[in-house]
């Protein structure tokens, strides 16, 4: 019976944010707080975790925020720089002026564009910035805000720079005992780890989200469409799959060879590239051109409050930048985070380490203070709080290391580049700093919940392993040999739940860990599913289509659009599924 209590009690924060988030419809910045407040109860009453810890956990998943809110931040800053020195515009002119063909524009722009600014940004902002440009072009509201979606599901395990694995898979393999004991086994860091969880989350999406452009253009031409058909999508199925190589094979590679920063950007440039210039050589055009039905036929659901326009009000009249000049920020990020994470000595520099670097040891960490609430080592660039209120705890944030540091970098390059001057940096820092407020609010809440529940084993004293552990201990046993068939699909929930693969991954990531080592199959492979199962959930996490529907002027549909993205959801962890079961049973049994 006293297990039984215990299951319940784990289980009781999650279940409180279902019910808040997705049954009574609350928004993450009241429901998350009440969720922290439920395991705050929970640890301190079943796992009779004392306040210090309490509040130590809290402060460790406040840190981790901070830490992913500094790199959207910098995501953002750049991003606001190039819409407002109309660099995006002409990114926008080379996708979307390639062809009138709805369908060839899904793929461009749902696709590629929507796939490069989640590499870049992630958080929501794909659908925020392509569903108002397809809309402009002329698409139906909720056609736009559905595409948008769907087409930049592939890239959000590497989303902001590479967030969702930096942040959501390293660090909290760090929080969990046992999952340190497991790692330390093998001679592998939480790093190390994390990258290899990576490289096969790429695989899985290789295999399965090459068909991710066909899936977006189908839901369109079926839904949207004068008759229900897919016959208009299966005649562009050869541009489609050759769309799905040409940025899987870059982006595999990046996740395999790389780092986990560069997936999404490497593989939306280079595929982007690779079929633009098919396009224009008039490889894979379409021999007719698709559109929607005339506008006088469309239900009232397929528009809100904004009316589609034409492609003048996405492509003004405006002096045209080059395509080249506009790229140049974005190359410079990619040659900054390749050096700062490549040329020795300097990664270990950037994360607090000493290193002998021209024939003297050099460190950042300059000052190191003893207080009464923990140990802070300071340094230009990296904050470290170690013994959190007496206790074990600890966190730090390596502020050059994380792609924050440079994505500001590279904006200000940008700036100086485009002409801009300080009232422009300051509106571009003012617009990124008020879109963080919501974000600042919800993720605080989240991770510290998730943190609690990580740590609630952590004091000497605890009846039990941690809530997570719990969790997974009993997962396991429910599904067993077949717990591989469902493991994308935790993480897609937790995404749906939480609105974010990082956070999904931060809370359930330990949980499929243990839950492989107590059946027995590949740690590596299963944490990989979950990091694509995020991925995906995303699809249907409020908070997402919210934002998307709030673009568009079309709030009120939110019901609708997680309906019908149920179907690519359901696909993409279905054969996942399928995909990890046969690699953890037939072809990679032995991997870690």
């Amino acid at each position: 019976m006293a297990v039984d209590i215990t299951v319940l009690a784990a289980v009781a924060p999650l279940a409180v944010v279902g019910l808040l988030l997705v049954g009574l419809l609350w928004p993450a910045t009241r429901a998350m707080p009440v969720a922290w407040l439920s395991a705050v109860f929970v640890a301190g009453t079943v796992w009779n975790m004392p306040s210090a810890w309490i509040a130590a956990a809290t402060v460790e998943g406040i840190v981790t925020a901070l830490q992913i809110l500094w790199i959207v931040f910098g995501a953002l800053v750049l991003l606001y720089t190039m819409m407002l020195a109309g660099a995006f515009d002409a990114l926008n002119r080379s996708f979307a002026t390639v062809s009138e063909d709805r369908r060839v524009q899904i793929i461009l722009l749902a696709f590629f564009l929507a796939a490069f600014i989640e590499g870049v940004a992630g958080f929501g902002t794909p659908a925020a910035v392509i569903g108002p440009l397809l809309l402009g072009l002329g698409f139906p509201a909720l056609a736009a805000v559905i595409a948008a979606l769907i087409g930049h599901i592939i890239a959000v395990t590497y989303g902001a720079v590479g967030t969702p694995i930096l942040v959501g898979i390293r660090e909290p393999m760090d929080g969990v005992f046992r999952i340190q004991t497991a790692l330390e086994a093998e001679e592998m860091s939480s790093s190390e780890f994390a990258v290899e969880v990576a490289a096969w989350a790429a695989t899985y999406h290789l295999l399965v989200g090459v068909l991710m452009p066909f899936v977006a253009v189908a839901m369109v031409v079926y839904f949207f469409g004068e008759e229900r058909s897919i016959k208009p999508a299966l005649e562009v199925a050869p541009l489609c799959l050759f769309a799905g190589i040409s940025f899987g094979v870059p982006y595999w590679i990046a996740a395999w060879y790389v780092t986990p920063e560069f997936p999404s950007l490497i593989g939306s440039m280079v595929g982007a590239a690779i079929v633009v210039s098919a396009l224009r050589a008039g490889y894979f055009l379409p021999d007719d051109e698709w559109d929607f039905p005339d506008r006088s036929e469309w239900p009232d659901h397929w528009v809100g409050d904004i009316e589609p326009g034409d492609r003048h009000s996405v492509l003004p009249n405006t002096p045209r930048m080059s395509l080249s000049t506009a790229w140049t920020p974005y190359l410079a990020l990619l040659a900054l985070l390749v050096f700062t994470r490549t040329a020795e000595p300097i990664p270990a520099l950037l994360q607090g380490e000493t290193v002998t670097l021209f024939g003297r040891e050099q460190s950042l960490m300059l000052l190191s203070i003893a207080t009464g609430v923990g140990q802070f080592t300071l340094g230009p660039v990296s904050l470290e709080w170690a013994g959190i209120f007496g206790t074990t705890l600890g966190n730090r944030i390596d502020f050059a290391y994380v792609p924050g540091m440079w994505l500001l970098v590279s904006a200000g390059l940008a700036m100086s580049l485009f002409g801009l001057d300080r009232s422009d940096a300051a509106t571009v820092c003012g617009g990124a700093a008020k879109k963080l407020v919501t974000p600042l609010i919800a993720l605080v809440f989240v991770l510290a919940m998730a943190n609690v529940m990580l740590q609630s084993a952590a004091h000497p004293n605890a009846p039990a392993e941690s809530m997570i552990v719990v969790l997974a201990t009993v997962t396991a046993d429910v599904f067993g040999p077949a717990y591989p068939l469902v493991a994308a699909l935790i993480g897609a929930l937790g995404a749906a739940l939480v609105g974010s693969n990082t956070v999904s991954n931060i809370t359930f990531g330990p949980m499929q860990f243990v839950a492989a080592e107590r059946i027995g199959i590949s740690r590596t492979l299963t944490v990989g599913a979950q990091a694509v199962g995020g991925a995906i959930g995303n699809l249907v996490a409020i908070h997402n289509v919210v934002a998307a529907l709030a673009t568009v002027g079309l709030v009120g549909q939110e019901g609708r659009v997680i309906r019908l993205n149920l179907l690519p959801l359901l696909y993409y962890t279905a054969f996942v599924g399928l995909l990890s079961l046969a690699f953890v049973y037939v072809f990679f049994p032995e991997l870690f």
